[in-house]
């Protein structure tokens, strides 16, 4: 079984590479709808699998200077404290039941819906977003709405640990048009690290996180990620971000049915 969730990580690293989103949005899923994980494990194992994978990135791109820190700590500002209330909720429901595995299933579902969207209708989103750039409510409270948008960010990614790569990039993106895409990429990939991390850590004081399972997929998904990142430049990108778009919506209309 180590070696399946090995391959496993390393097929969903090679479609991250390849895209640039696809994590959470695939490896939650297939930990649950596969190997018959519980859902409140996979997701808890895989936030802090993403903590881990996007801190290199982080560094990377702090390096290049692609990161808007102002934006990552607005951004942070609203998820950090959502996450920990998010975590608290779920610390309060019966222990032994259900319901954590239900609302779990249920978030990650319709997270899965919306990432499909984003995914198909971002660039839509975001010429929409530069064509109306100078409207009143983005000059007067775009620091506010950015910090609401973080707080939804935050229950999102802690329920699912879906919402922090294309989510999060569709709405910087809606937000920020102005802003170039590598820094939009930067901010919201710096941004996930703490937001994945603190609601990893909250899934791991709930018992959530499987350690073992979580070493076979690093070991799979980190040469997957650098296999696809060098082979991305010859597949077409438009196909490969459909493709994963049908999966998604698929994939999360089988979970809310469920």
């Amino acid at each position: 079984m180590d070696i399946l969730y090995t391959v496993s990580g390393f097929a969903v690293g090679a479609i991250v590479g390849l895209t640039g989103v696809g994590g959470g949005s695939l490896m939650t899923p297939l930990l649950v709808l596969l190997f018959g994980v519980h859902p409140a494990t996979a997701v808890g194992t895989d936030l802090l699998y993403a903590a881990l994978t996007k801190s290199g990135g982080t560094v990377a791109h702090g390096r290049k200077g692609h990161i808007d820190w102002a934006i990552t700590g607005r951004l942070a500002l609203g998820s950090i404290p959502a996450a920990a209330v998010t975590i608290w909720v779920l610390a309060q429901l019966p222990k032994g039941s259900n319901a954590i595995g239900a609302i779990i299933s249920t978030g990650l579902g319709f997270a899965l819906l919306l990432t499909a969207t984003a995914i198909l209708f971002g660039r839509r989103l975001r010429d929409y977003a530069a064509a109306h750039d100078d409207s009143r409510l983005r000059q007067c409270c775009l620091g506010k709405i950015t910090v609401v948008v973080g707080a939804v960010l935050g229950v999102l990614v802690t329920v699912s640990s879906v919402g922090a790569g294309a989510l999060g990039v569709a709405a910087l993106y809606f937000l920020y048009p102005k802003l170039s895409p590598v820094k939009i990429v930067g901010s919201d990939v710096a941004h996930a690290v703490p937001l994945t991390l603190v609601a990893g850590l909250g899934h791991w004081m709930l018992g959530g996180v499987d350690w073992a399972l979580l070493s076979s997929l690093l070991l799979g998904s980190l040469p997957g990620i650098w296999l696809g990142t060098h082979v991305s430049a010859k597949v077409p990108e438009h196909v490969l971000r459909r493709l994963l778009a049908s999966m998604l919506i698929l994939i999360g209309g089988k979970l809310i049915v469920a």
